[in-house]
């Protein structure tokens, strides 16, 4: 493992709560925010500027930006999907990066927001440039890059080329997403070292699905191929309510301990992350599927 540190993206404040059923209120979402900024986060995606009839759990973006801290240190992400949910970020005056989505198959590009996987590229592109032409900066992820729950697999030279023409919007990063959790390891060992190579010097982000047990095992697969900055939800919530069969995100905690013992630096502090899961375990009323949260400490204390 050649990486000695990683910068953390803490997305729980959306992508962890966009397909919960159960409504979290504007103020626990402030808390969840508060608590990530308490345990080292300095980039959190906050929420998402979309549809709020498809995705109900987002519809208080506004009163979530209106209620940020004001931190200088802290970099907050809104998801936006179109130039009307870049207004709507830009307007709130609180987000730092808008993160845009380019989807790499037709199909799910279709059914997440309402374009072919081409369109998909050329909307995340001209988001980006609404964020530079604002002051902010943009990002941009590839959903499915991994495989597709319409489509199935998905052909890595589709996800070369879409990240080829993303980075010449100049974004800070590209993402590859296993929205669904499909990745194996050598499937991430050998996508993540063909984008670093077309679209270096921009960085590689990753966004990792637990749905099928592979999550941990990709992100160490990505960490070790040169990807620089992880995502991960705390307590490991997550879904995509466009995508069948998504599940958790890989969880913050999970991530931060095995990074850690490895001597890869995330910046958290452990032990706060799981005493916010255990907060958050019960806003949402139910057992978290993260699995370090369950364990006994090991070491007793990471502050100790």
């Amino acid at each position: 493992m050649a990486a000695t540190q990683i910068e953390f993206v803490e997305v729980g404040p959306r992508d962890g709560l966009q397909n919960e059923r159960t409504v979290v209120s504007t103020a626990d979402k402030l808390e969840l925010i508060n608590r990530a900024i308490a345990a080292g986060a300095r980039r959190i995606e906050v929420t998402s500027f979309v549809n709020p009839t498809r995705v109900p759990q987002m519809a208080d973006a506004a009163e979530v930006c209106a209620g940020l801290p004001d931190r200088s240190d802290v970099s907050f992400i809104g998801l936006v999907m179109n130039a009307r949910g870049a207004d709507r970020a830009i307007a709130t005056g609180r987000i730092d990066q808008l993160g845009a989505v380019a989807v790499a198959t037709d199909t799910f590009a279709m059914a997440n927001q309402g374009q072919t996987s081409d369109g998909s590229v050329d909307a995340a592109k001209a988001i980006i440039a609404m964020a530079q032409a604002a002051g902010l900066t943009g990002q941009a992820t590839i959903g499915a890059a991994f495989g597709c729950p319409f489509e199935g697999e998905v052909d890595e030279a589709r996800v070369i080329e879409m990240a080829r023409r993303l980075a010449e919007a100049g974004p800070v990063e590209i993402a590859l997403a296993d929205t669904i959790g499909v990745a194996d390891p050598a499937q991430v060992d050998r996508l993540v070292s063909a984008v670093r190579a077309a679209i270096h010097p921009l960085p590689v982000r990753v966004h990792f699905h637990n749905t099928r047990g592979t999550g941990l095992a990709n992100v160490w697969a990505a960490v070790g191929a040169g990807a620089g900055i992880v995502d991960a939800a705390l307590g490991g919530l997550g879904g995509c309510p466009f995508a069948p069969g998504a599940a958790g995100n890989v969880s913050s905690e999970d991530v931060v301990y095995m990074l850690e013992r490895a001597h890869v630096a995330t910046g958290m502090d452990l032990d706060q992350l799981i005493a916010s899961s255990a907060w958050l375990s019960d806003i949402i009323g139910r057992k978290l599927p993260g699995m370090v949260a369950q364990a006994p400490r090991f070491p007793k204390s990471t502050s100790a």
